[in-house]
């Protein structure tokens, strides 16, 4: 039960990111549409997100995410002073970089817990 919580947070704070907690409105028909066009990209993110974790075998990079996802879409359709190839090496510096501090994470872990089992 305590587990479900943070399922329920996370999905909160994803639909935050995309736009779920300000539909500015005044009528029903203009949320529902503007609820209904936020949970279609939702959708679509998050299976975009699941076939990448599927099909990702590389150890340098941690698969696309979610977030890592809808960055990359918004940067994509706004025009910004940088290319899409700048965006594209940036978000594949910082997902080996991500790769890097999570096996560095886990293996420092692992040695903590090592010797406090061992003394």
């Amino acid at each position: 039960m305590a587990g479900t919580r943070w399922n329920v947070e996370t999905c909160f704070q994803t639909g935050k990111t995309i736009g779920l907690d300000e539909p500015q409105v005044r009528r029903w028909v203009s949320w529902y549409r503007h609820v209904t066009l936020v949970m279609l990209a939702h959708a679509i993110l998050t299976v975009i997100a699941a076939r990448e974790r599927e099909r990702h075998t590389d150890q340098i990079l941690i698969p696309l995410t979610f977030n890592e996802i809808r960055r990359l879409f918004t940067r994509m359709i706004t025009n910004t002073i940088h290319s899409l190839d700048h965006w594209l090496h940036w978000s594949t510096w910082r997902r080996r970089h991500q790769a890097r501090a999570k096996t560095s994470h886990y293996r420092r872990r692992g040695q903590l817990i090592h010797q406090s089992t061992s003394t």
